[in-house]
């Protein structure tokens, strides 16, 4: 774990989809959290600097022979337990309570608490007729041993229960996602009331020991940084320079998936308003190259993951002491590109900086945003300096619109999609809808279909819109734009990009979609 000297709250991911809500909710609160999986809880030594863990929910049962647990000594160090839903019934079960899987008892979507006890955990909480989130099918139906119940839904006796003696919490539905109506609360009593840990997290606090770490690190070596021009990349590159300065060479690389003229912009803008050393490569061929008849998603992410490498490597060969190669990558990064229970359906999809690296890497890697999530990279570039165009432009995957063109890639797909999704932007910025919005981009889908234009018949590409509203990209809604500006957009990407005679609107949310389509 990363920050070992900190007072923390780790949170064991037993698969959810929305753990990282958790980690979010908690640092929104000044309370520095982790992540981590069951088999990393038993590697755990030293628990000094760890005030509270919190076991997230997932999509095993506790009813059946074999399950995800936690070591049993884990209760016995005296530090406060929060379990949300699957963490729920996983204490139930080592405390000698019952769960069964009943179509009687379970609850999918919103849910109202009905007040049983007084509790610590509830303070605040449960003064109203509370609206509550559920997600589970399994239910506690049998209270543990010296448990308490504090409170009830209709469908389920013990949604939260307790044992204040031993400082166990548990509870059945998800305070971490929007959907509980002051689910913060929740944490906020668990943190401050229950762990007694005092508020000592900030983004911009920690600006000063990752600079440490940097220099520390690197010493009288020499770094690469891969400078996409995107937020993250551009938040690493501003740090590192402050914090060994002569050492960094930034390069950026051309691979022929960028968004239209958006090298250039980005170029001149760390040429010359940062002063960095940064030198450009044209590496679109070789990319294109690699990349033509692959349409599989994981095997396009994972090209482009070793493509990157390849070429930073050969580009380390000209330079002495060369040493690290910089990364942009974030905590949702590794999140999504690992699985925490072992299946292949708990990882959501490998992203070109995390699962899809070389295993045999000559450069070692320095990641300082590793463990900050979207927002909290956008506080630190504030800090830097950042200017506003690139610290608060839209989330863009490192593979570009290489996810972006389902099905296979062309030099001339590539082209069309880049001039469909610059209108698009254009006019979203225009329309100043531009930053209501988390992220926005067009795509382009693996079909064609007949239209007309100009009396001709016409047989073209569909390109796919789609924009979000997020608070850190962990779940996501649809923007739902008026329907004049959904007339205007298509009407003007249609009459200006050949190429295109369909243009549709995504309005899926994330779950159960992703916000990228590959």
């Amino acid at each position: 774990m990363q920050f070992d000297d900190k007072d923390k709250v780790i949170i064991v991911d037993f698969g959810s989809q929305v753990t990282k809500l958790i980690a979010r909710r908690i640092r929104e609160l000044g309370v520095y959290s982790e992540i981590i999986t069951p088999k990393e809880l038993t590697k755990i030594k030293k628990y000094r600097y760890i005030k509270g863990i919190i076991f997230s929910g997932g999509p095993s049962t506790v009813t059946g022979k074999r399950f995800q647990s936690v070591p049993s000594d884990i209760f016995k160090k005296n530090i406060p337990i929060l379990g949300i839903c699957y963490g729920l019934q996983l204490i139930a079960k080592i405390f000698g309570g019952k769960i069964k899987p009943s179509k009687k008892r379970r609850e999918f979507g919103r849910a109202f608490l009905i007040h049983r006890k007084k509790s610590l955990l509830t303070k605040n909480f449960l003064n109203s007729r509370k609206s509550v989130w559920m997600s589970h099918e399994d239910a506690v139906v049998k209270l543990p041993t010296n448990f308490k119940t504090i409170a009830s839904t209709k469908n389920s006796k013990l949604t939260i229960i307790e044992n204040s003696e031993k400082k166990i919490y548990g509870v059945q539905f998800h305070p971490e996602v929007t959907h509980t109506d002051q689910g913060s609360q929740i944490f906020k009593n668990f943190l401050f009331l229950i762990c007694k840990i005092k508020k000592k997290w900030s983004v911009v606090s920690q600006k000063k020991k990752l600079l440490k770490e940097i220099r520390n690190t690197v010493k009288k070596d020499k770094v690469i940084c891969a400078l996409s021009g995107g937020v993250d990349s551009s938040v690493v590159a501003l740090l590192i320079n402050q914090a060994i300065k002569k050492n960094l060479i930034c390069i950026m690389v051309d691979t022929g998936l960028m968004r239209k003229n958006e090298f250039k912009y980005t170029y001149k803008i760390f040429k010359n308003k940062y002063n960095l050393n940064v030198k450009l490569i044209d590496s679109s061929y070789l990319f294109l190259k690699k990349l033509k008849n692959i349409s599989n998603p994981e095997k396009k992410r994972k090209i482009i993951g070793n493509l990157f490498i390849k070429v930073f490597e050969k580009e380390a060969k000209k330079y002495k002491n060369i040493k690290f190669l910089a990364q942009g990558t974030l905590y949702p990064d590794i999140i999504e590109s690992r699985t925490s229970t072992g299946s292949k359906t708990s990882k959501i999809k490998s992203h070109h900086n995390v699962g899809g690296l070389p295993k045999k890497m000559k450069l070692q890697l320095i990641e300082p945003l590793k463990e900050f999530f979207k927002d909290e990279v956008r506080i630190l570039g504030k800090s830097l300096g950042l200017v506003k165009n690139i610290n608060f432009k839209h989330p863009f995957p490192g593979p570009g619109l290489g996810i972006r063109i389902i099905g296979n890639i062309t030099v001339d797909r590539v082209k069309i999609l880049q001039e469909a999704d610059a209108i698009y932007l254009e006019e979203l910025i225009k329309a100043k809808l531009y930053n209501k919005i988390w992220q926005a981009y067009a795509a382009l889908l693996p079909i064609k279909t007949v239209g007309v234009m100009g009396d001709s018949r016409t047989y073209e590409n569909i390109c796919l819109l789609r924009a979000v509203i997020s608070e850190d990209g962990m779940t996501a809604d649809y923007f739902n734009f008026p329907k004049n500006f959904l007339d205007s957009i298509s009407n003007k990407i249609i009459n200006n990009v050949r190429g295109i005679n369909r243009v549709v609107y995504d309005i899926t949310s994330k779950p159960p979609s992703t916000i990228e389509l590959e």
